[in-house]
């Protein structure tokens, strides 16, 4: 089956529009954009590798890599905007198709595009791209369907993307002057100890006195580290290997999950940030119509921490039992208090959905205040640890240099 580009006018609109049709020839790619109520004005068959696209150039982009997050924000929005200008599904896949740049998602458009046009639904559609389309987008987009209210799923699911890429944004980008100046730290450290300290070492040997401890601890350290870098390397490569071979394992990636929540501020700030995916998401599921037992069903795998997933199980198995959502959710002992607090009180008014978004914001907002609060801890202490290490690297030089000047004194 060949691709043809074309122009058409849309005949409830009289707008101009273009795209690209799956048919055996022209004529009847012409036949099936007439039964779409679109007339078309150009056809002609595309030979610039849009075929190429539609068929090895697709598959090798989808079967492989993830597209950004930040990608699928803007054609999600991009698809709420043509759809609430009236355009069908179908047309709109098609004019997404020429608006996108990112081959990648381009390729997946396409796929999408020929499922929706051989009758699937578009959640249907998306679901056979999961490493594009989580579970939480196609449940969504599925949920937004059956209510008549695709538009504005898509917007939320837009609104959601876009947050979550701005927020991952603020964390590398507060994160990156730290991280840059303990590497550079490292880097100096391991630049004094084996470049400088064997070459100003050197002359203290030639004297043949005996050194400060201080002095004989370094030469070794500094000796030691010379001759079995390579020995370093591979005991960190090791210890790192084993580690991914252990988090690979179900048991091993719960238990340290559950680690990972006791760690010294780092702890605190990964539930903040689970209890802000879980609290947004599930606000978001909630106003696109899904009841509460299916939005849990879907939060849950995407909470990024297995313990905390394995906790959810029974706060499910207490809202299949009627119970509401806010005493399970205590009962895990996870969850901070004001979480449980708001979701009460929005259980009692009604506005459920509307106040875990606000519990979402404020969490938002907390993250932002503990990584600017974790930056402004990080970057002293780096600067005191070099300063210390810097601090014994001279004291270390200085003392046989003072010993010897007192022996010469002396004599």
């Amino acid at each position: 089956m060949a691709v043809f580009e074309y122009k058409a006018i849309i005949k409830s609109t009289g707008k101009t529009t273009r795209g690209v049709i799956d048919a055996e020839n022209i004529s009847q790619a012409r036949r099936k954009l007439r039964e779409q109520d679109l007339y078309p004005t150009e056809v002609s068959q595309d030979t610039s590798g849009a075929e190429g696209i539609n068929s090895g150039v697709k598959n090798r982009f989808t079967s492989r890599g993830r597209v950004s997050g930040r990608d699928i924000a803007l054609m999600t929005r991009q698809l709420a905007v043509l759809l609430r200008a009236g355009m069908p599904v179908l047309e709109a896949l098609n004019a997404l198709i020429d608006q996108t740049s990112r081959m990648r998602l381009r390729a997946v458009i396409y796929e999408v595009r020929d499922k929706v046009n051989s009758g699937n639904t578009l959640g249907d559609s998306l679901a056979g791209h999961p490493r594009v389309f989580s579970d939480l987008y196609v449940n969504m987009v599925r949920a937004g369907e059956v209510s008549g209210t695709l538009e504005q799923v898509l917007v939320r699911l837009a609104d959601i993307l876009e947050r979550q890429a701005k927020l991952r944004a603020q964390i590398i980008s507060a994160l990156a002057y730290p991280m840059f100046m303990a590497l550079f730290a490292v880097a100096i450290i391991v630049f004094l100890v084996i470049v400088i300290v064997p070459r100003i070492t050197k002359m203290f040997e030639r004297q043949e006195t005996e050194l400060p401890a201080l002095t004989k601890g370094l030469i070794g350290v500094s000796e030691w580290t010379g001759t079995y870098w390579w020995l370093i390397l591979l005991v960190v490569f090791g210890l790192f290997s084993l580690w991914r071979l252990w988090v690979a394992r179900p048991e091993g990636r719960k238990r340290w999950d559950k680690m990972k929540l006791s760690f010294p501020l780092y702890g605190n700030l990964h539930l903040k940030l689970v209890c802000a995916r879980f609290s947004r998401t599930m606000g978001t599921m909630l106003q696109s119509g899904l009841m509460v037992l299916p939005a849990l069903e879907i939060v849950n795998e995407i909470l990024g921490n297995t313990f905390i997933q394995s906790c959810m199980d029974d706060v499910k198995v207490g809202v299949r039992r009627g119970r509401d959502l806010a005493q399970p959710l205590k009962e895990t002992g996870l969850f901070p208090p004001m979480l449980i607090h708001m979701i009460e009180l929005g259980q009692r008014s009604g506005e459920i959905e509307n106040m875990l978004i606000q519990i979402a914001d404020t969490f938002d907002e907390d993250v932002r205040l503990t990584i600017d609060a974790l930056v402004a801890l990080i970057e002293p202490a780096i600067i005191i640890c070099m300063g210390l290490f810097v601090g014994l690297l001279v004291l270390a030089i200085l003392l046989p240099i003072f010993q010897m000047s007192t022996n010469i004194g002396g004599s």
